[in-house]
């Protein structure tokens, strides 16, 4: 059987919950709900500036909060689930969009076409299972996210996790954060220091179309 066929899509929102009723500490700055992002508009399917993840992944993630907490840091979270639609945006975006707008913040060393076969744009993302979220950490003290080297959605070799291009408190700051999570049920990948997925994700290959929105969670 083919990958496709073995794929499911689907609307259903019971197995997901909204991260701050989960997790209150986490700090949020949704960037595809913004237009401060790679493409430079919303992203369609982020109907409001809210984290979902699977019960199971947000069950992870708050360990790794806590664990944080206690040495000074909060967890900041720039996406978390991402609904099919969003995914599709990115593709025709690659695809036809001639718009080079936000070239020079997020992809200033490579064209767009390259993005795709580099892989820091997918046209199956693990975000669309429910259980993968972007992330970094914010010094309590300071109010100040850690600096990792560079910011989220740099796609460039520097934002590897293991891009020796980096100071080496800016190495150590990513390794650390990447240990916590590891510690707590996620693995990373190669490209991107931010990104953590879980690594016994409740939906490998279900993918869900929802939008993003706290309605499905009111009481």
């Amino acid at each position: 059987m083919s990958n496709d066929l073995k794929r499911k899509v689907t609307m259903d929102p019971s197995g997901f919950v909204l991260l701050a009723d989960f997790v209150p500490s986490v700090v949020q700055e949704i960037r595809y709900y913004s237009t401060y992002n790679f493409i430079g508009d919303r992203i369609d399917g982020y109907e409001e500036p809210c984290a979902l993840l699977t019960v199971e992944a947000a069950r992870a993630l708050k360990a790794v909060s806590s664990e944080v907490n206690v040495k000074g840091y909060r967890l900041k979270i720039f996406d978390a689930y991402r609904p099919a639609a969003a995914v599709k945006h990115f593709v025709m975006w690659g695809i036809e969009d001639l718009d080079l707008r936000m070239k020079p913040y997020f992809y200033p060393e490579l064209e767009k076409q390259e993005l795709f076969r580099q892989g820091y744009i997918a046209s199956q993302s693990s975000h669309s299972r429910g259980s993968a979220v972007d992330l970094t950490l914010l010094d309590m003290k300071t109010g100040q996210e850690v600096d990792m080297g560079s910011p989220f959605d740099l796609f460039s070799e520097k934002s590897h996790p293991d891009s020796r291009a980096v100071t080496e408190e800016q190495f150590e700051n990513r390794m650390f954060l990447q240990q916590a999570m590891v510690r707590n049920g996620f693995k990373p990948i190669d490209c991107e220091w931010w990104h953590f997925s879980l690594e016994d994700e409740p939906y490998p290959d279900v993918y869900f179309e929802f939008p993003v929105s706290s309605k499905y969670f009111k009481r």
